[in-house]
């Protein structure tokens, strides 16, 4: 009845016993009340929760063993060959009922006890056997999403476990002693003061409503357990590239809860954004009609005022008349000034059908491959290296692989606040005892659970690295059989190096020489390691190299290829990994054949039945270049924001306002859409099924569990109607149908078939065949390159395009918060996520707040070579003096005013992570 997480059986050994006197099959580490729920005859359980340690608190579970004189808790024992168990006998009965009987008299609300309640009802038991408690605790309603009425709790200790345990956020402990014990928040605080991070662990652990979600019906906790089926749509997370199993309730065409669903991405496991940033879909700013720019509403660089008073720039259309207005304009400019006027942003928000379609369209409707995504704002540099290096640029082991690493690497990336339940399972592996090993300039949460942290000086990545590396090889601590059998490129590697002593690097990077020797050592000698990296490695105009180094490292030490080693850079958003795959990108058709491969090309030339242009396109940041140039005309943008999400704003705004001809489809009136031309509405993550494939390399299937808002229509089908428009004959294709084609496009999901995902939810690609479970692990004995070794490239030391000087003093870091996602068009629209995070931030360290004469809550003016914002600031004793850092999802306060628009020569990535600026308070 639990449902919360994985199941501690692990299939292997089986014992066969009677169950209430039929003939079952246990598995081995599995116990009776684990087969009980397998089978779907659960015992009555209340402490038990599934993924959970059993530690048999409340005795609820009693069952009767033939033979034995005492009764025995199913949680906790295990069967055994030819048990004879019984559930249901009288004596186990009045012992269960007893148990539920003694605990209805200790909650305040017996009715509403969720769990609880539903097994009193289930074995008739009498509320009020026991005279009832006298004195309960008052409730806490201070949270935005959380309600905790400790009148309903029967201290089974889910919750603690959940939150200590599982998440390991370590917020929930034990206070009092005696009958006046209960549980507490850090040191016996409200819940909205305390360092909750609201991922909702500790609600859909408790058997209880003693912590609830504020938006949960009381009928639906009265009557059965919260997690139960009922009106239930399983799906998948619409936020980061964890991908975490999702089930959607649905009353009224509305989600109302969701929950962690059991699976090898999440294991039931969620975080604050996918528990609670559902309900941007109703809010009253969706575009339910198509829009289309007056005729006397000219574009202005300038964001509007009244961004919400869009109707004094747009007036409301037919669907006929604004796809027609949409590709009439893109049509003309097609046909008078080439394809290379025209250019294309799909969404990493999207499915992979959509980005399948779109990027089908703009190569074969528009003639040019200038198509893109936010993937080259995220992790290009790092492609760049893994195609370079390995010949794919795909994650080597999902992040699951941590239990199988002696030592877990984690540099340039945070994540707590980006991949929270990635970093859940980094954080078990760390209680375990593995070996911790955190990079980064600011002190970040994860460097509480680290062994070794190394908060290296910005800019300062290949100086680390390459000390690192010089180290291995210095101290021979490479694998000189690996590096024989399977690398190339060795010897001007260890040359290269030879300048990189940590000695020479130990002032460049802020880490003392020793220090970098003994984390070289700790890596190298490791039976397994693995690195995981994020865009505080890629966003550079030197990530191709900090990449290159992390590639280095795992190549030289043999750290690659086995399970609990590999090389993995974490996905941003939930399918950018599948955007990619499926050819969103301007130098790649899908599965990463390149459009200039004469071969490749003629392939889909044949299977699309058109001519496709042979030159590579332009990039995100190129096209708006291009714009300002004059170059670039006309833009189709689905579902990205670039005039929040691109550097330099001020130019990229400029840009968009500059173009003759702007389409924007997507579910509100964003930064962007305020330069269009004509807006499509759009249909949100729910509203749509599709598959979506995650960091892992997992194609998941997400389902559609409410239908879209007035007259907003499915992606699939507004890019269908645009190719028509646009002369295509296509035929109108449903999203298993646009999968087919894919399928039979993309060798890597050969095994993977529509229905197998229906059946699934969930499979790693590649896959070769239907009865294989998918490659969980790449490049076990070679390489995809041409030579099926993998190329070592050393790393030349490079520094940031703009370096701090005495007019901008300061470095500005710019990442992600926890509660808001990208440029935060969904998450700002959420009321919980808003409530807890609604106003934009700067972070400071103690010293430089002092130094400024501030406090923190007061403003500070930021100002750039770009641009200058103003802000309220944020103590962070995790920064250095001389730091700022700041999120970029404030259209209020941009960051993105003030970032460097310079590209990464290789993975044409712009270094948004650093720039020079000056800090004034006001």
């Amino acid at each position: 009845m639990s449902g919360h997480g994985r199941s501690t059986a692990d299939n292997g050994a089986s014992v066969t016993f009677t169950l209430d006197g039929e003939q079952v099959q246990g598995y081995a580490g599995e116990s009776i009340l684990q087969t009980s729920i397998r089978l779907k005859q659960p015992i009555p359980h209340l402490c038990y929760c599934e993924g959970q340690r059993s530690d048999g608190n409340c005795r609820s579970c009693m069952v009767e063993i033939n033979d034995e004189k005492a009764l025995s808790p199913a949680c906790r024992r295990q069967p055994t060959e030819g048990m004879q168990v019984h559930t249901r006998s009288s004596r186990a009965r009045n012992a269960q009922r007893g148990v539920i009987e003694l605990l209805l008299s200790e909650v305040a609300h017996p009715a509403q006890a969720g769990e609880l309640s539903y097994w009193a009802k289930e074995l008739n038991a009498n509320a009020e056997k026991f005279p009832p408690r006298q004195t309960f605790p008052a409730a806490d309603l201070s949270h935005p999403a959380i309600n905790v009425s400790l009148d309903n709790c029967i201290q089974c200790g889910r919750c603690l476990q959940a939150c200590r345990e599982e998440q390991v956020n370590d917020v929930i402990g034990w206070a009092g002693r005696g009958a006046a014990t209960q549980i507490s928040f850090d040191l016996n605080q409200s819940l909205a003061t305390s360092s909750c991070v609201a991922c909702g662990e500790c609600v859909q652990a408790c058997p209880t409503t003693a912590l609830d979600l504020k938006s949960h019906a009381q009928s639906a906790s009265t009557i059965q357990p919260r997690n139960s089926a009922n009106n239930a749509v399983d799906s998948v997370c619409p936020y980061c590239g964890v991908g975490c199993l999702v089930r959607y309730r649905v009353e009224d065409n509305k989600i109302v809860s969701v929950e962690g669903r059991n699976g090898a991405t999440n294991h039931g496991r969620l975080c604050v954004k996918g528990r609670f940033g559902f309900d941007y879909l109703n809010h009253p700013q969706r575009l339910l009609r198509p829009l289309i720019r007056r005729n006397d509403a000219k574009k202005s660089a300038a964001l509007p005022e009244n961004p919400d008073d869009y109707r004094r720039a747009f007036r409301e259309a037919s669907w006929e008349e604004a796809l027609e207005y949409a590709a009439s304009g893109l049509r003309t400019l097609r046909d008078s000034k080439g394809g290379h006027s025209l250019a294309g942003f799909g969404s990493a928000k999207g499915s992979n059908e959509e980005a399948y379609l779109f990027q089908k369209l703009i190569r074969t409707g528009l003639g040019t491959n200038n198509v893109d995504h936010c993937t080259r704002l995220c992790h290009a540099s790092s492609v760049a290296a893994l195609l370079e290096g390995v010949g794919s640029g795909a994650v080597s082991n999902p992040v699951a692989d941590v239990r199988d690493a002696d030592v877990i690497v984690v540099i340039g990336a945070n994540p707590d606040s980006n991949h929270p339940v990635a970093a859940s399972f980094m954080k078990n592996a760390a209680k375990a005892g593995k070996t911790l090993i955190v990079m980064d300039p600011r002190r970040i949460p994860m460097a509480r659970h680290s062994r070794y942290f190394l908060q290296f000086l910005p800019d300062s990545d290949v100086a680390l690295l390459n000390a690192l590396i010089h180290t291995i090889i210095d101290e021979q601590l490479y694998d000189q059989d690996f590096i024989a059998r399977r690398t190339e490129g060795f010897d001007e590697l260890r040359q290269s190096s030879l300048a990189f002593s940590p000695e020479a690097m130990a002032p460049l990077c802020g880490i003392a020489a020793t220090r970098i020797r003994e984390v070289a050592r700790c890596y190298a000698t490791a039976n397994n390691a693995m690195i995981f990296w994020g865009m505080g490695i890629s966003q550079h105009v030197h990530g191709t190299d900090n990449a290159r180094c992390l590639i280095t490292l795992a190549m030289i030490t043999g750290q690659i290829g086995r399970p609990g080693t590999g090389l993995h850079p974490l996905r941003g958003q939930n399918n950018v990994q599948g955007a990619s795959d499926a050819g969103l990108i301007p130098m790649m058709l899908p599965d990463y054949q390149r459009v200039d491969n004469n071969a490749a090309r003629t392939r889909f030339e044949q299977l699309w039945d058109c001519k496709l242009p042979p030159d590579p396109g332009l990039t995100v940041v190129e096209i708006m270049h291009g714009a300002r140039a004059g170059t670039i005309n006309g833009l189709y943008i689905m579902g990205e924001n670039p005039a929040m999400s691109d550097p330099n704003l001020n130019e990229t705004r400029a840009a968009l306002a500059s173009l003759d001809h702007l389409v924007v489809q997507d579910l509100f009136m964003t930064e962007t859409a305020a330069y269009a031309d004509v807006i499509l509405p759009a249909s949100g993550f729910a509203e749509k099924t599709g598959t979506f494939t995650n960091t892992d390399r997992r194609v998941q299937l997400g389902r559609q569990a409410v239908e879209p808002p007035g007259e907003a229509r499915q992606d699939l089908w507004i890019i269908q109607q645009l190719a028509h428009r646009l002369g295509l004959n296509w035929p109108e294709m449903q999203t298993e149908d646009v999968y087919a084609e894919m399928h039979s496009a993309m060798p890597s999901l050969s095994g993977i078939s529509w229905r197998r995902l229906l059946t699934e939810d969930s499979v790693t690609y590649p896959c070769a065949t239907e009865q294989q479970p998918g490659e969980a692990v790449l490049f076990r004995d070679s390489f995809p390159t041409a030579t099926g070794r993998a190329r070592l490239v050393p790393a030349p030391l490079r520094y940031a395009d703009e370096r701090p000087d005495a007019h901008y003093p300061w470095v500005l870091l710019t990442g992600r918060q926890l509660e808001h996602w990208h440029t935060g068009s969904m998450t700002r629209r959420s009321a919980v996520l808003d409530a807890l995070e609604p106003r934009a931030w700067v972070a400071l360290s103690p010293d430089d707040l002092a130094s400024l004469g501030i406090a923190a809550g007061d403003q500070v003016r930021l100002q750039s070579r770009r641009g200058e914002i103003t802000t309220a600031t944020r103590i962070d004793s995790g920064l250095l003096p001389g730091q700022v850092f700041m999120p970029f999802g404030f259209v209020e306060a941009a960051i993105n005013l003030l970032t460097n628009d310079a590209l990464d020569p290789d993975g044409k990535i712009a270094e948004v992570k650093y720039c020079a600026v000056k800090v004034t308070a006001v």
